[in-house]
């Protein structure tokens, strides 16, 4: 068996893995470069693989880094299965679509891919269930729930030559987290290739109600705005949580409204609505009498006049826009209208990639220029740590060390300091074990 390394490799995006045996070639995701422009210039260069000993493809969760290349497979004439859970398949087609929609409306000068080739593409797509063995050629394959947004999954694939177990993490959930089931454990693998995005942290005790609920209070008495830059998967519906509970809990003023400024955010919330088995059980027994999605002042922004009217608007708001790491989205123009005032406070609740308008901001720049206009940043600049859906060091560890038979570990998707500092604790922690830091294209014989 060999893994080569597409993407995520000595950086944070761009997943894709092809692990090959005897006779079967399987993909692991086909992600999105997103942030540095070298980087994103990858995204229209072909893999350096034999497409004609592709087999299938197996797709962890919908975020864009893991699916965002999907539809490019059809130029390179691969027509077979892509396995991913019902979840995951339902929001996958909403961030291949609005990827689409982004590069038209943009007129950018690379177009990856067209709403046809969306159509496509998810044709070819094929459901299965958690914890349910299926086979892509000589590989025993399973999906198990890995926590981190709805529908995630870590793949296991066993080799039914030489028996050999290789884990795939995905993206681990930071478990225990308000709106999903947790993590579920690998017992068993001889290799695991897993995330190290937060591999040289250890992630605060979960208290972001309490923060956003001061942030809001000193919004209130300011008559103040505040700027959530949110991924329109998973962390917009935990902030839409958050706020049904502050306002129902009074914390909050009822008549306070949260825009959501987000079309895809908002239809994303639907689909979270359609899987109330893949709730962690206090959300799913809300759920059967009270919507945790929908509160009083709640506004979707559907449309860009709506999103438009924001910036006329008096008094105390809050703005939940995209996208998570403001590269695009509506956020972009709540900077140009917001970010100048003292009273403004910008709120960071989720990992910003270098290279991009949020991790400069987050850094300390004090002036970005968006459409040839120049903001100074007078804004207050906060950031909630504890909101990351990603694991941190220790629950790798911790999931790295339920693995009974463990001998190798690969350590991909996160930057390289993070890599480094996890890859020396794996080796204090779990002696006796091999761990290995790929660069892209590497490709390693296990």
């Amino acid at each position: 068996m060999k893994i080569k390394f597409l993407g995520a490799a000595s950086m944070v995006t761009g997943s894709c893995y092809f692990l090959t045996g005897e006779s079967t070639g399987l993909m692991v995701d086909y992600g999105m470069f997103q942030g540095k422009a070298e980087e994103m210039g990858l995204n229209s260069v072909k893999p350096d693989i034999d497409f004609d000993k592709l087999t299938a493809v197996v797709l962890t969760h919908a975020h864009l880094d893991h699916c965002g290349r999907l539809p490019l497979l059809l130029r390179y004439g691969f027509r077979g299965p892509i396995f991913m859970t019902e979840a995951t398949k339902a929001l996958a087609e909403l961030v291949l679509y609005d990827s689409a929609k982004i590069a038209k409306e943009e007129e950018l000068k690379v177009v990856l891919y067209t709403d046809e080739d969306v159509e496509k593409i998810m044709k070819q797509v094929q459901l299965v269930e958690y914890d349910k063995p299926f086979m892509v050629g000589e590989f025993e394959v399973v999906l198990m729930d890995a926590g981190h947004i709805l529908g995630s999954a870590t793949v296991l694939v066993r080799d039914t030559k030489t028996e050999k177990l290789v884990s795939f993490s995905g993206d681990l959930g930071n478990t225990p987290e308000p709106l999903l089931d947790p993590t579920h454990w690998v017992t068993k693998a001889d290799i695991s290739v897993v995330e190290s995005t937060y591999g040289d942290e250890i992630h605060e005790s979960r208290d972001e109600v309490e923060e956003l609920a001061k942030i809001v209070a000193e919004a209130e008495a300011e008559k103040g705005t505040v700027i959530i830059p949110s991924f329109s998967l998973q962390r917009a519906q935990e902030i839409l949580y958050i706020f049904d509970q502050l306002k129902k809990q009074g914390k909050m003023v009822e008549e306070t409204p949260v825009f959501l400024d987000s079309p895809m955010a908002i239809k994303a919330t639907e689909v979270f609505r359609d899987f109330p088995s893949l709730y962690n059980r206090k959300l799913e027994t809300q759920a059967k009498t009270d919507d945790p999605f929908d509160f009083p002042g709640l506004v979707l922004c559907d449309t860009m006049e709506k999103s438009r009217q924001i910036k006329n608007m008096v008094g105390t708001k809050i703005i939940v826009a995209g996208s998570g790491m403001m590269n695009g989205g509506r956020v972009i123009h709540h900077v140009v209208s917001f970010l100048g005032e003292p009273k403004t406070q910008l709120v960071f609740v989720g990992y910003q990639a270098d290279g991009t308008m949020g991790r400069l901001i987050k850094d300390g720049i004090k002036k970005v220029n968006v459409w040839g206009n120049e903001v100074t940043i007078r804004a207050k600049i906060k950031e909630i740590k504890t909101m990351s859906s990603h694991a941190d060091q220790g629950q790798i560890l911790t999931w790295l060390g339920k693995m009974e038979g463990l001998s190798h570990v690969i350590l991909t998707h996160g930057e390289e300091l993070p890599r480094l500092v996890l890859a020396e604790k794996i080796r204090q922690s779990l002696p006796g074990i091999k761990v290995d830091l790929p660069l892209l294209h590497d490709e390693i014989e296990i």
